[in-house]
């Protein structure tokens, strides 16, 4: 999922204003998110064996996130989550935490 997320942030036109925020390799990126992800899905907290408490939106402050950044996230997560076969029941639980969270996220004004 995480990986098919970022593949669309590189290949897909509507999420160019995601893709500025992020270094030329996603590597880095990508393995934060799974890091992240399979911690708070209730696996193991490799993101915070790494690097501590997560402080997303600290971590995120430096970035100008508005709307539009958020709608552009949710919707990369999404088309990821039903392009890697995650089952509906799941993909609508998910996407509702994605929504609070990406939302809390946002730091400018539209």
């Amino acid at each position: 999922m995480v990986d098919r997320f970022y593949d669309l942030m590189e290949l897909e036109p509507e999420f160019a204003g995601i893709r500025t925020m992020h270094p030329p390799s996603t590597q880095g990126s990508r393995d934060k998110l799974f890091w992240f992800l399979t911690g708070w899905m209730g696996g193991p907290d490799l993101y915070i064996e790494k690097f501590g408490h997560p402080r997303l939106r600290a971590r995120h402050l430096p970035y100008a996130i508005g709307t539009s950044e958020r709608d552009q996230w949710l919707r990369a997560m999404a088309w990821a989550m039903e392009d890697t076969g995650i089952e509906e029941s799941l993909r609508v639980r998910l996407m509702e935490s994605f929504y609070q969270t990406a939302d809390w996220m946002r730091n400018k004004a539209d």
